[in-house]
């Protein structure tokens, strides 16, 4: 699985004009299913985020988790983040699950995530979105997990 984290102040995200999912302080994460994925994979994804440390600590080092801080979770599906652009000027997506795998490990995350933290906010899996976000630092992490 693919995920992008971005630090955030707030974020939301919007489907056709309604807010589907909106947090304060927290991170935006940006997730891909890939064709090999399981839930194995969810689970450590989710985990690791949850654990990760880019959140400042009294000293201004990144030295406190999301859990730490409180923060909300913000989870938008995007099978973009798998994109091919190693030939021509149009990527390929052939990298990113099929939609039956990438919805069904989507809603693994978002159930697990409910599960074990407090603030998880949604996007809506394979609709056009807006997200809006003020990225504080900024802190963009990118992280790649495989099965």
């Amino acid at each position: 699985m693919i995920a992008l984290l971005q630090r955030v102040s707030s974020a939301r995200v919007e489907v056709a004009g309604r807010v589907t999912g909106a947090i304060g302080p927290g991170l935006l994460m940006l997730v891909c299913a890939e064709p090999g994925d399981g839930e194995a994979v969810a689970d450590k994804l989710l985990a690791k985020v949850l654990k990760l440390r880019v959140f400042s600590d009294a000293a201004g080092k990144m030295n406190r988790s999301l859990a730490d801080v409180g923060g909300g979770l913000l989870v938008v599906s995007q099978f973009t983040l798998a994109a091919d652009t190693t030939s021509g000027n149009r990527p390929g997506f052939s990298g990113a699950a099929g939609p039956e795998l990438g919805r069904r490990l989507y809603e693994r995350v978002l159930a697990t995530a409910r599960a074990t933290h407090p603030q998880v906010e949604a996007g809506e899996f394979g609709a056009d979105m807006q997200v809006h976000l003020v990225n504080d630092g900024p802190v963009t992490i990118p992280i790649t997990l495989r099965a």
